[in-house]
């Protein structure tokens, strides 16, 4: 039996659906990973995925239905494409590594329904991964549904983040990716919110993992997420409720001509091999050029993490912009109502005393319109593109670097043109971007390279709010490199070594250390403050003082979602290997340093609960490292 025929009895074995009448393939570079499409007799498409002849997706339902179209059924093949051979190579300013390559093999098969009308489905299958996308022609497409669904093999397991019910929680500010995971749950398990799951949604089935996110978003198109019921591990795509527009604004895409929808981004294989993919800025649209100088990555100082509203006054954002200075840090973040408690002409006045001091300021605004209720200022200058520029140009006047945008409103189309429309202003500005109460980027920091980091993340300031965050945040945190940080950066704004005001912290100092190295961001906005900083060994203070703004290379050392991880960073020739332990008792360790030449130091938890140790460590590939319980520890290499 030749390879297509065999395929294709395999198909009509596994597949929930009428026998197929033709089937195709197209395999990934290294020929570990095949995509195998089907078409059906009555006119449905489908795919399968199998990883070194292993299953990863049975057969799994593909099409687009419009208004006035159906591209989902009753569909006729009209030819495909040869394979060819895609690659590309790019810089980012901020991410697991600043110079990346990608090769994958790409087809795109062609059907059309009675009407004529016609849709393409293109597979990219790279070495760590698939990617699909859809291009649908026609008069006139107004997009209702999406037809795309993964079905995980029986006994599969899930490590997924619920998605919030649109309009709930602080002054109706949801969906703003800040819920904590559901983890080792079995494929199938119903969203607990009946809204459905985020992206990255993280599954296993064997020794094989999957990582299922989408990238390519150009403000055409809305947001899209895992619906609510997978019934049978069948999960399908979900759109954003309607109540997640800009005012007035459209939720679904409309087109004239041909709609293309952005990427379905699937990386597949081991864990290490997902955890060092790049899919999800692989398939991003690349920059409008060669990164700016003005882009630079870097740490901040950040008095409202700790010290909240009432701190948000001229003599206190002095005093951390000395802190940023005496720590040789990059920024101070002002944030929300510095309009009214500062004005604009001091905080013209703190940017010039910033940049005396090698400082750049970043300045906090409110995204909202009519969308949510918060009254937090500034507030609706960020709503069209005439008061944008008008607002930054003001900005830039003033010295001011960067903003940080805050409480949008949702994934519907015309809410992500907002979010694209802001950071094209801001680049055209020469403007730094930080999003908050926000959609997961989804690549936009290799598109808008100005967009250095983005919330999207139940962070540190959730801790300091209840007990029950902060007591949920070791496994939480050991979670985010696995979801939410493994594609896009992510502003957890981490490190606490003193006290929260009302709140017992769960966490050693070694495991907040530990994250300012573990979580990627373009700007690590640090939560401590002066007074906490100043209880910690000088050694703990020049470690800060001298990590690196942004890392050149990486790569996972061990872990586990939920339970711990150790990932290395590379700047330069330099190594920092970092690593959390979420749980209650010692994890001994025998990593593989060997990459990391020579002998180097590692700073981890003392004897008491907020102590620190410093010590001699020699890379190999067997070294031996022990995490206390809720502890951590960085080790650099040099």
């Amino acid at each position: 039996m030749n390879l297509t025929r065999f395929l294709g009895v395999a198909a009509c074995a596994v597949a929930p659906i009428a026998c197929a009448q033709s089937v195709d393939t197209v395999a990934s570079p290294d020929g570990k990973l095949l995509v195998t499409l089907a078409t059906a007799a009555n006119g449905t498409v489908t795919y399968r995925i199998d990883r070194a002849g292993k299953p990863v997706l049975g057969a799994s339902a593909l099409g687009l239905t419009f208004d006035d179209a159906d591209l989902a059924s009753n569909l006729k093949a009209a030819g495909a494409t040869a394979p060819q051979r895609i690659t590309d190579r790019y810089e980012l300013a901020t991410g697991k590594r600043r110079h990346v390559s990608y090769a994958a093999n790409e087809r795109t098969w062609r059907y059309t329904n009675p009407r004529q009308q016609a849709l393409a489905i293109t597979f990219r299958v790279s070495n760590d991964g698939v990617a699909l996308r859809y291009q649908a022609s026609g008069e006139q497409l107004a997009f209702r549904a999406e037809a795309t669904s993964f079905a995980l093999p029986q006994g599969a397991r899930a490590w997924l983040q619920p998605m919030a019910v649109a309009k709930t929680g602080y002054q109706r500010t949801n969906p703003s990716y800040e819920e904590h995971y559901r983890m080792d749950i079995p494929a199938g398990t119903p969203a607990p919110l009946g809204a459905g799951w985020v992206f990255p949604a993280l599954f296993r089935t064997g020794d094989t993992w999957i990582a299922i996110t989408e990238a390519g978003m150009d403000g055409s198109f809305n947001a899209s997420r895992l619906q609510a019921d997978s019934t049978g591990g069948v999960y399908r795509i979900g759109g954003p409720a309607k109540e997640e527009t800009f005012t007035n604004g459209a939720l679904l895409a409309t087109a004239q001509g041909t709609l293309t929808t952005p990427w379905r981004v699937l990386a597949i294989g081991s864990l290490a091999t997902v955890m060092n993919s790049t899919l999800g800025t692989d398939l991003a649209a690349p920059a409008p050029g060669p990164i700016p100088d003005w882009v630079k990555p870097g740490h901040a100082s950040w008095s409202w993490a700790i010290l909240k509203d009432d701190y948000t006054n001229f003599e206190t954002q002095k005093q951390f912009i000395d802190y940023a200075a005496e720590m040789r840090w990059d920024y101070t973040l002002v944030d929300a109502y510095w309009d009214k408690k500062i004005g604009y002409d001091k905080l013209a006045e703190l940017a010039a005393y910033a940049n005396g001091k090698g400082i750049g300021l970043l300045a906090w605004y409110n995204s909202a319109g009519a969308w949510n209720d918060t009254d937090m200022t500034p507030r609706e200058r960020m709503l069209t593109h005439e008061s944008r520029m008008a607002e930054f140009a003001r900005l830039r006047a003033m010295g001011v670097k960067g903003v940080k945008v805050d409480f949008f409103g949702g994934d519907g189309q015309s809410m992500i043109r907002y979010y694209t429309e802001i950071l094209r202003d801001a680049y055209d500005a020469g403007l730094l971007v930080n999003f908050h109460g926000a959609t997961l980027p989804r690549g936009w920091s290799r598109t808008w390279p100005n967009l250095l980091t983005a919330e999207a993340v139940r962070g540190f300031e959730f801790t300091t709010f209840t007990q029950e965050d902060q007591d949920a945040v070791a496994t939480h945190a050991a979670m985010l490199p696995f979801t939410r940080n493994l594609f896009d950066p992510m502003d957890f704004t981490p490190l606490a070594f003193g006290g929260i005001p009302k709140i017992k912290r769960s966490t050693r100092n070694g495991f907040e250390l530990a994250e300012a190295v573990l979580f990627t961001s373009g700007i690590q906005h640090f939560a401590e403050i002066p007074q906490g900083m100043a209880l910690v060994p000088d050694y703990v203070r020049a470690l800060l003082r001298d990590l690196p703004r942004s890392w050149d290379d990486g790569r996972f050392i061990a872990g586990e979602p939920g339970k711990y991880a150790v990932i290395a960073r590379r700047a330069g020739d330099a190594w920092y290997v970092a690593g959390i332990n979420a749980g209650d008792r010692d994890l001994a360790l025998a990593l593989d340093l060997s990459f990391a030449s020579g002998a180097g130091s590692i700073v981890t938890d003392g004897g008491g609960e907020r102590a620190f140790r410093q010590a001699s460590l020699r890379a190999g590939q067997r070294t031996r490292i022990s995490i206390k319980p809720k502890g951590g520890f960085v080790a650099i290499f040099k």
